[in-house]
């Protein structure tokens, strides 16, 4: 999976609809191989970026947990030293 799609689900504070925007975003540029789609594309495009965040919202807000909540800094932190290990070499 592309790994610029994070994952959202049991954080605190909880996910914003700008964080599942930009997942969704991630998402359907990953599948359809555009960064940026034509101008033909782009309404196409921008529909399925909606109906995935409209989806994963809906799925996000239905998930229950016993796990404590995750906390942003701690994990945006993990995620930056295994970046700089992969990039060290």
């Amino acid at each position: 999976m592309c790994r610029n799609i994070k994952m959202l689900f049991n954080f605190d504070p909880p996910v914003t609809d700008e964080e599942i925007h930009a997942a969704s975003l991630q998402f359907v540029r990953k599948i359809s191989g555009f960064n940026k789609p034509s101008k033909v594309n782009e309404q196409p495009f921008n529909e399925a970026i909606d109906a995935i965040a409209q989806i994963s919202a809906k799925l996000l807000a239905a998930l229950e947990t016993t796990a404590e909540p995750r906390n942003r800094e701690e994990e945006a932190a993990k995620a930056k030293a295994r970046g700089a290990l992969r990039f060290q070499n």
